[in-house]
């Protein structure tokens, strides 16, 4: 007989393979994807194992389940992590459509760990100082900016997201 699995089980699961990721020469976050049928999908931060700044456990997790589940639209789904995720990891999770994010860990906890991403939370405040990455915007003229968006319009075949 099949026990249903919880919320806490999955934050849980998250936690434990955050640990284990640790003796794995990665970093202590840990993420599971969970469908609406119940399927799950890990990760776990990669970031200097692959040295891939990007290859935060919710991503990792994103994308697992994004190929695994053959579409870009994770509508429905829930991301567990272990730890409260970065602005780029909630981004992700927003461009993926995720119902619903729960996490363990806040960014203190990891603050107090050593992973301190407070630059990049106040970073997105409003009113905030951009002199950490300035961000501006050019135009080359005669529209040229346009001309993407212009042919994408026209594609017949695209596909929407």
């Amino acid at each position: 007989m099949d026990v249903p699995t919880t919320g806490r089980d999955y934050l849980s699961m998250a936690i434990e393979i955050a640990t284990t990721n640790v003796l794995n020469a990665g970093g202590p976050f840990g993420a599971l994807v969970v469908a609406p049928d119940g399927r799950t999908f890990e990760g776990v931060n990669r970031v200097t194992a692959s040295n891939d700044p990007t290859a935060h456990a919710e991503v990792v997790a994103i994308r697992a389940a994004a190929s695994g589940l053959g579409t870009f639209d994770l509508s429905g789904c829930t991301l567990y992590s272990s730890c409260e995720p970065c602005p780029m990891c909630l981004a992700s999770a927003l461009w993926a459509r995720i119902e619903r994010v729960v996490f363990a860990a806040d960014r203190h906890d990891a603050a107090h760990a050593g992973f301190d991403d407070a630059v990049f939370y106040d970073y997105f405040a409003q009113d905030a100082d951009r002199a950490l990455m300035p961000v501006v915007r050019e135009v080359p003229g005669a529209e040229a900016h346009l001309r993407p968006f212009r042919a994408w319009g026209e594609l017949e075949t695209r596909v929407d997201y």
